[in-house]
Protein backbone atom coordinates (compact mmCIF):
# COMPACT_ATOMS: atom_id res chain seq x y z
CA UNK A 1 0.00 0.00 0.00
CA UNK A 2 3.02 2.29 0.10
CA UNK A 3 3.87 4.82 2.79
CA UNK A 4 2.03 7.98 3.82
CA UNK A 5 5.23 10.05 3.43
CA UNK A 6 6.11 8.84 -0.08
CA UNK A 7 4.61 10.25 -3.26
CA UNK A 8 2.73 7.32 -4.78
CA UNK A 9 2.85 6.31 -8.43
CA UNK A 10 -0.82 5.86 -9.39
CA UNK A 11 -0.50 4.93 -13.06
CA UNK A 12 1.61 5.44 -16.17
CA UNK A 13 1.00 5.86 -19.89
CA UNK A 14 3.48 5.26 -22.66
CA UNK A 15 3.39 6.74 -26.16
CA UNK A 16 5.84 6.45 -29.00
CA UNK A 17 7.92 9.35 -27.69
CA UNK A 18 7.00 9.84 -24.04
CA UNK A 19 6.37 8.08 -20.77
CA UNK A 20 3.80 9.82 -18.55
CA UNK A 21 3.81 9.15 -14.82
CA UNK A 22 0.65 9.82 -12.81
CA UNK A 23 1.39 10.44 -9.13
CA UNK A 24 -0.40 11.71 -6.06
CA UNK A 25 -1.43 15.35 -6.36
CA UNK A 26 0.67 17.35 -3.89
CA UNK A 27 -0.85 20.82 -3.44
CA UNK A 28 0.95 21.87 -0.27
CA UNK A 29 4.13 23.18 -1.91
CA UNK A 30 7.77 22.59 -1.07
CA UNK A 31 9.33 22.28 2.34
CA UNK A 32 10.93 25.69 2.64
CA UNK A 33 7.83 27.47 1.28
CA UNK A 34 5.91 26.06 4.22
CA UNK A 35 8.55 27.04 6.77
CA UNK A 36 8.72 30.62 5.53
CA UNK A 37 4.94 31.01 5.70
CA UNK A 38 4.89 30.07 9.37
CA UNK A 39 4.67 32.73 12.05
CA UNK A 40 7.22 30.85 14.15
CA UNK A 41 9.42 27.79 13.79
CA UNK A 42 10.99 25.71 16.55
CA UNK A 43 13.43 22.83 16.84
CA UNK A 44 10.53 20.46 17.50
CA UNK A 45 9.03 21.52 14.14
CA UNK A 46 12.30 20.65 12.42
CA UNK A 47 12.41 17.33 14.29
CA UNK A 48 8.88 16.48 13.09
CA UNK A 49 9.91 17.12 9.49
CA UNK A 50 12.99 14.95 9.96
CA UNK A 51 10.84 12.23 11.56
CA UNK A 52 8.57 12.07 8.50
CA UNK A 53 11.57 11.95 6.15
CA UNK A 54 13.30 9.28 8.23
CA UNK A 55 10.17 7.15 8.49
CA UNK A 56 9.77 7.12 4.72
CA UNK A 57 13.48 6.49 4.20
CA UNK A 58 13.47 3.55 6.60
CA UNK A 59 10.50 2.12 4.69
CA UNK A 60 12.39 2.47 1.39
CA UNK A 61 15.50 0.85 2.85
CA UNK A 62 13.43 -2.04 4.24
CA UNK A 63 12.26 -2.65 0.69
CA UNK A 64 15.77 -2.52 -0.74
CA UNK A 65 15.44 0.95 -2.28
CA UNK A 66 17.95 3.80 -2.00
CA UNK A 67 16.68 7.25 -3.05
CA UNK A 68 20.06 8.96 -3.71
CA UNK A 69 18.66 12.49 -4.16
CA UNK A 70 17.12 13.52 -0.86
CA UNK A 71 17.07 17.33 -0.52
CA UNK A 72 14.52 19.99 0.51
CA UNK A 73 13.30 20.49 -3.07
CA UNK A 74 12.21 16.84 -3.19
CA UNK A 75 10.13 17.10 -0.02
CA UNK A 76 6.56 18.18 -0.76
CA UNK A 77 3.37 18.58 1.26
CA UNK A 78 0.20 16.75 0.29
CA UNK A 79 -2.18 19.65 1.07
CA UNK A 80 -1.87 23.29 2.23
CA UNK A 81 -3.16 22.41 5.73
CA UNK A 82 -0.77 22.74 8.66
CA UNK A 83 -1.04 19.03 9.49
CA UNK A 84 -0.49 17.86 5.90
CA UNK A 85 1.72 14.84 5.22
CA UNK A 86 5.28 15.49 4.07
CA UNK A 87 6.07 13.48 0.93
CA UNK A 88 9.37 12.29 -0.54
CA UNK A 89 9.26 12.82 -4.30
CA UNK A 90 11.48 12.51 -7.39
CA UNK A 91 12.77 8.95 -7.59
CA UNK A 92 14.62 9.55 -10.85
CA UNK A 93 17.97 8.57 -9.31
CA UNK A 94 16.71 5.84 -6.98
CA UNK A 95 17.82 2.23 -7.34
CA UNK A 96 16.74 -1.16 -6.04
CA UNK A 97 19.54 -2.86 -4.12
CA UNK A 98 20.08 -6.60 -4.55
CA UNK A 99 19.88 -7.90 -0.99
CA UNK A 100 20.75 -11.50 -1.93
CA UNK A 101 24.34 -10.63 -2.81
CA UNK A 102 26.92 -7.97 -2.02
CA UNK A 103 25.70 -5.12 -4.16
CA UNK A 104 26.96 -1.55 -4.19
CA UNK A 105 26.25 1.33 -6.53
CA UNK A 106 29.11 3.13 -8.24
CA UNK A 107 27.45 5.78 -10.41
CA UNK A 108 28.38 9.32 -9.36
CA UNK A 109 25.04 11.09 -9.11
CA UNK A 110 22.96 13.33 -6.91
CA UNK A 111 23.08 16.98 -5.88
CA UNK A 112 26.66 17.79 -4.78
CA UNK A 113 25.86 19.58 -1.52
CA UNK A 114 23.93 16.51 -0.31
CA UNK A 115 26.16 13.75 -1.68
CA UNK A 116 28.01 11.48 0.75
CA UNK A 117 31.83 11.13 0.63
CA UNK A 118 31.67 7.56 -0.70
CA UNK A 119 29.87 8.78 -3.82
CA UNK A 120 32.72 11.14 -4.67
CA UNK A 121 35.30 8.48 -3.82
CA UNK A 122 33.56 5.98 -6.11
CA UNK A 123 34.25 3.22 -3.60
CA UNK A 124 30.68 1.98 -3.86
CA UNK A 125 27.64 3.29 -2.01
CA UNK A 126 24.21 2.23 -0.85
CA UNK A 127 21.53 3.09 1.70
CA UNK A 128 23.83 5.13 4.02
CA UNK A 129 23.97 7.93 1.42
CA UNK A 130 20.33 8.74 2.21
CA UNK A 131 21.13 9.12 5.92
CA UNK A 132 24.02 11.48 5.08
CA UNK A 133 21.60 13.58 3.00
CA UNK A 134 19.14 13.68 5.91
CA UNK A 135 21.98 15.00 8.09
CA UNK A 136 22.57 17.82 5.60
CA UNK A 137 18.83 18.55 5.44
CA UNK A 138 18.62 18.66 9.25
CA UNK A 139 21.54 21.11 9.43
CA UNK A 140 19.79 23.27 6.82
CA UNK A 141 16.44 23.13 8.65
CA UNK A 142 18.05 24.43 11.83
CA UNK A 143 20.06 27.35 10.44
CA UNK A 144 19.05 28.14 6.85
CA UNK A 145 22.25 27.13 5.06
CA UNK A 146 23.99 23.86 4.22
CA UNK A 147 27.06 22.60 6.13
CA UNK A 148 29.34 22.33 3.08
CA UNK A 149 28.36 25.54 1.28
CA UNK A 150 31.57 26.84 -0.32
CA UNK A 151 32.64 29.32 -3.00
CA UNK A 152 33.29 26.61 -5.62
CA UNK A 153 32.22 23.07 -6.41
CA UNK A 154 35.75 21.78 -5.83
CA UNK A 155 35.92 23.35 -2.35
CA UNK A 156 32.49 21.95 -1.57
CA UNK A 157 33.58 18.43 -2.57
CA UNK A 158 36.79 18.71 -0.54
CA UNK A 159 34.79 19.78 2.52
CA UNK A 160 32.42 16.83 2.12
CA UNK A 161 35.27 14.31 1.80
CA UNK A 162 36.60 15.25 5.25
CA UNK A 163 33.23 16.27 6.76
CA UNK A 164 34.48 19.82 7.29
CA UNK A 165 31.52 21.54 8.92
CA UNK A 166 30.97 23.47 12.13
CA UNK A 167 28.06 24.74 14.17
CA UNK A 168 29.06 28.32 13.57
CA UNK A 169 28.56 31.26 13.84
CA UNK A 170 27.58 30.74 17.46
CA UNK A 171 24.70 33.24 17.22
CA UNK A 172 22.98 31.10 14.59
CA UNK A 173 23.20 27.95 16.72
CA UNK A 174 22.54 29.33 20.19
CA UNK A 175 18.93 28.09 20.16
CA UNK A 176 19.76 24.59 18.88
CA UNK A 177 20.07 21.71 21.37
CA UNK A 178 23.02 19.38 21.84
CA UNK A 179 20.73 16.50 20.82
CA UNK A 180 20.20 18.10 17.42
CA UNK A 181 23.93 18.65 16.94
CA UNK A 182 24.69 15.06 17.94
CA UNK A 183 22.07 13.79 15.49
CA UNK A 184 23.75 15.72 12.67
CA UNK A 185 27.15 14.39 13.72
CA UNK A 186 25.86 10.81 13.67
CA UNK A 187 24.43 11.30 10.16
CA UNK A 188 27.48 13.11 8.78
CA UNK A 189 29.91 10.34 9.69
CA UNK A 190 32.46 9.77 6.92
CA UNK A 191 32.63 5.99 7.26
CA UNK A 192 29.26 4.65 5.99
CA UNK A 193 29.65 1.49 8.10
CA UNK A 194 29.74 3.63 11.25
CA UNK A 195 27.01 6.03 10.13
CA UNK A 196 23.71 5.80 11.95
CA UNK A 197 21.00 3.87 10.06
CA UNK A 198 17.54 5.21 9.30
CA UNK A 199 15.95 2.98 11.96
CA UNK A 200 18.57 3.96 14.55
CA UNK A 201 18.04 7.61 13.69
CA UNK A 202 14.34 7.26 14.46
CA UNK A 203 15.29 6.36 18.04
CA UNK A 204 17.68 9.29 18.50
CA UNK A 205 16.64 11.78 21.25
CA UNK A 206 16.48 14.63 18.72
CA UNK A 207 13.62 12.83 16.96
CA UNK A 208 12.06 10.75 19.74
CA UNK A 209 12.15 13.61 22.28
CA UNK A 210 10.54 16.28 20.08
CA UNK A 211 7.20 16.23 21.94
CA UNK A 212 8.87 16.73 25.31
CA UNK A 213 10.72 19.78 23.98
CA UNK A 214 7.50 21.13 22.53
CA UNK A 215 5.62 20.68 25.80
CA UNK A 216 8.45 22.29 27.80
CA UNK A 217 7.90 25.63 25.98
CA UNK A 218 11.59 26.43 26.35
CA UNK A 219 12.51 26.42 22.67
CA UNK A 220 13.89 29.37 20.73
CA UNK A 221 12.13 30.61 17.60
CA UNK A 222 14.50 29.68 14.77
CA UNK A 223 12.50 31.32 11.98
CA UNK A 224 14.22 34.77 11.92
CA UNK A 225 17.71 33.22 11.62
CA UNK A 226 16.66 30.54 9.14
CA UNK A 227 14.87 32.97 6.82
CA UNK A 228 17.60 35.60 6.99
CA UNK A 229 20.38 33.12 6.24
CA UNK A 230 18.47 31.48 3.42
CA UNK A 231 17.55 34.75 1.74
CA UNK A 232 21.11 36.08 2.08
CA UNK A 233 22.51 33.05 0.29
CA UNK A 234 19.75 33.14 -2.31
CA UNK A 235 20.69 36.75 -3.09
CA UNK A 236 24.38 35.84 -3.24
CA UNK A 237 23.92 32.95 -5.64
CA UNK A 238 21.52 34.95 -7.80
CA UNK A 239 24.28 37.57 -8.13
CA UNK A 240 26.79 34.87 -9.05
CA UNK A 241 24.43 33.53 -11.71
CA UNK A 242 24.04 37.04 -13.13
CA UNK A 243 27.81 37.51 -13.35
CA UNK A 244 28.17 34.13 -15.03
CA UNK A 245 25.53 35.03 -17.60
CA UNK A 246 27.21 38.39 -18.32
CA UNK A 247 30.60 36.70 -18.69
CA UNK A 248 29.06 34.14 -21.01
CA UNK A 249 27.55 36.89 -23.13
CA UNK A 250 30.85 38.75 -23.27
CA UNK A 251 32.63 35.53 -24.14
CA UNK A 252 30.26 34.97 -27.06
CA UNK A 253 30.71 38.51 -28.32
CA UNK A 254 34.48 38.17 -28.03
CA UNK A 255 34.37 34.90 -29.96
CA UNK A 256 32.44 36.55 -32.76
CA UNK A 257 34.91 39.42 -32.97
CA UNK A 258 38.13 37.45 -32.52
CA UNK A 259 37.08 34.28 -34.31
CA UNK A 260 38.13 32.25 -31.29
CA UNK A 261 36.48 31.26 -28.04
CA UNK A 262 37.95 32.83 -24.94
CA UNK A 263 38.82 30.84 -21.82
CA UNK A 264 36.00 29.69 -19.62
CA UNK A 265 35.32 32.27 -16.92
CA UNK A 266 34.98 31.09 -13.36
CA UNK A 267 34.02 32.54 -10.01
CA UNK A 268 37.20 34.56 -9.94
CA UNK A 269 35.68 36.76 -12.63
CA UNK A 270 33.39 38.22 -10.03
CA UNK A 271 36.44 40.31 -9.19
CA UNK A 272 39.19 40.34 -6.60
CA UNK A 273 37.60 39.41 -3.34
CA UNK A 274 34.29 39.44 -5.20
CA UNK A 275 32.80 36.39 -3.55
CA UNK A 276 33.34 37.81 -0.08
CA UNK A 277 32.05 41.18 -1.23
CA UNK A 278 28.91 39.65 -2.71
CA UNK A 279 28.34 37.60 0.43
CA UNK A 280 28.75 40.69 2.61
CA UNK A 281 26.42 42.66 0.39
CA UNK A 282 23.81 39.92 0.42
CA UNK A 283 23.92 39.58 4.19
CA UNK A 284 23.81 43.33 4.62
CA UNK A 285 20.77 43.57 2.36
CA UNK A 286 19.01 40.85 4.31
CA UNK A 287 19.89 42.43 7.63
CA UNK A 288 18.37 45.80 6.70
CA UNK A 289 14.88 44.39 7.00
CA UNK A 290 14.07 42.18 9.95
CA UNK A 291 10.98 40.98 8.14
CA UNK A 292 12.69 39.12 5.32
CA UNK A 293 10.57 38.98 2.13
CA UNK A 294 8.51 35.86 1.59
CA UNK A 295 10.57 33.08 0.11
CA UNK A 296 9.84 32.57 -3.57
CA UNK A 297 11.37 29.71 -5.51
CA UNK A 298 12.46 30.18 -9.13
CA UNK A 299 12.52 27.19 -11.47
CA UNK A 300 13.45 24.81 -8.68
CA UNK A 301 16.51 26.82 -7.66
CA UNK A 302 17.48 25.97 -4.12
CA UNK A 303 19.07 29.36 -3.53
CA UNK A 304 22.17 27.88 -1.96
CA UNK A 305 25.30 26.27 -3.34
CA UNK A 306 24.44 23.26 -5.43
CA UNK A 307 25.97 22.57 -8.76
CA UNK A 308 22.87 21.33 -10.45
CA UNK A 309 20.11 23.81 -9.61
CA UNK A 310 17.89 25.18 -12.36
CA UNK A 311 18.92 28.75 -11.70
CA UNK A 312 18.73 30.12 -15.21
CA UNK A 313 22.49 29.98 -15.81
CA UNK A 314 23.40 30.45 -19.46
CA UNK A 315 24.45 27.23 -21.23
CA UNK A 316 26.25 26.80 -24.54
CA UNK A 317 25.33 24.29 -27.27
CA UNK A 318 27.07 21.49 -25.38
CA UNK A 319 25.09 22.20 -22.22
CA UNK A 320 28.07 23.76 -20.39
CA UNK A 321 27.57 26.63 -17.99
CA UNK A 322 30.02 29.50 -17.56
CA UNK A 323 32.21 27.32 -15.33
CA UNK A 324 32.46 24.61 -17.96
CA UNK A 325 30.22 22.20 -16.07
CA UNK A 326 27.97 19.82 -17.98
CA UNK A 327 25.24 17.52 -16.74
CA UNK A 328 26.46 13.93 -16.26
CA UNK A 329 24.65 11.17 -18.09
CA UNK A 330 22.98 10.98 -21.47
CA UNK A 331 19.75 12.54 -22.63
CA UNK A 332 18.00 14.97 -20.32
CA UNK A 333 18.84 13.98 -16.73
CA UNK A 334 16.71 15.20 -13.82
CA UNK A 335 17.13 18.80 -12.65
CA UNK A 336 19.55 19.07 -9.76
CA UNK A 337 21.87 16.31 -10.95
CA UNK A 338 25.64 16.26 -10.76
CA UNK A 339 27.63 18.46 -13.08
CA UNK A 340 31.02 17.48 -14.37
CA UNK A 341 33.78 19.29 -16.24
CA UNK A 342 35.11 17.66 -19.38
CA UNK A 343 38.02 15.49 -18.29
CA UNK A 344 36.22 14.14 -15.23
CA UNK A 345 36.54 16.93 -12.61
CA UNK A 346 33.34 16.83 -10.54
Amino acid sequence: MGHRNILTLVDYFETQNNLYLVTDLALGGELFDRICRKGNYYESDAASLVLATLSATAYLHDHGIVHRDLKPENLLFRTPEDNADLLIADFGLSRIMDEDQFHVLTTTCGTPGYMAPEIFKKTGHGKPVDVWAIGVITYFLLCGYTPFDRDSNLEEMQAILIADYRFEPVDFWRGVSTDARDFIDRCLTIDPTKRITAHEALQHPFVSGRKEREEAHEQSDLLPVVKKNFNARRTLHAAIDTVRAINKLREGQSGLMDGARSADPDRANVGKGGMRALAAAAKSAAAKDDDVPEYQRNSGDSGYATAGGSSGVARDSEGKDADGYVKMGSGAPPAGGLWQKPGGEA
